[in-house]
């Protein structure tokens, strides 16, 4: 059987394969690895161009643990009430809604009372104004904190027993051992075993990207 020590002893990406070939059951533990999600923007091609101009394109700079993602070379400030924070990094490829993802200290240095959402879900949501290069964009909406998620395939949704939509708790083991709680499970034949988290759970708990959380049904 293999164990958690086991597993954090292998990279995350053979980790990750291991992992999807777990199957639950007596005595077993669901084991994901995490992901922390530091503050970043998804953004339109419209907020795109308004920042960097007419026909711009995000330049990638890493792939993401999602496939198809990446984190991009370009970078803007948010300005918030009280105060702004620079060198924020944009996401691709690009979507049909543009969404800042901070973390509750974020929100308290900008000013903003961030509420906490699904991806996506932005109605009623403050907004926040971007500076780019070219331009200036003020969103009327969008400034979130992102739900606590684990991203999963069909087959490891059905080994694990678990459904798109569910809530879930997630424990992280260490010396400042934790368990979140209102854990949003998605399913999705693009998702590949990821449980992201943002900054401040991730200090909270002394913990990065690369280890592990169990999941508790």
């Amino acid at each position: 059987m293999v164990t958690q020590y086991d597993i954090a002893k292998l990279s995350q990406e053979v980790a990750r394969r291991v992992i999807s070939r777990m199957t639950p059951g007596i005595g077993d533990r669901i084991l994901v690895p995490i992901g922390v999600s530091a503050r970043h923007i998804h953004l339109t091609r419209e907020v795109l161009e308004g920042l960097f101009g007419k026909g711009y394109e995000l330049k990638p700079l890493r792939k993401l643990s999602q496939p198809g993602e990446f984190a991009s070379n370009e970078t803007v400030t948010i300005v918030g009430p009280r105060g702004a924070i620079e060198k924020v990094r944009l996401l691709g490829p690009l979507r049909t809604f543009t969404q800042v993802e901070l973390a509750r200290s974020d929100g308290l240095k900008l000013g903003l009372d961030l509420p906490v959402k699904r991806t996506g879900d932005l109605a009623g949501t403050p907004g926040i104004t971007l500076v780019g290069p070219q331009g200036t964009v003020v969103l009327s909406e969008g400034a979130i904190r992102a739900t606590r998620h684990i991203h999963m395939s069909p087959d490891d949704a059905s080994r694990f027993g678990l459904q798109d939509g569910q809530i879930v708790k997630a424990r992280i083991e260490g010396v400042r051992a934790v368990v979140l709680e209102n854990v949003l499970v998605r399913v999705s034949p693009r998702f590949v075993l990821d449980f992201h988290i943002d900054t401040d759970d991730a200090n909270a708990a002394g913990v990065e990207t690369g280890c592990f959380a169990e999941v508790l049904v």
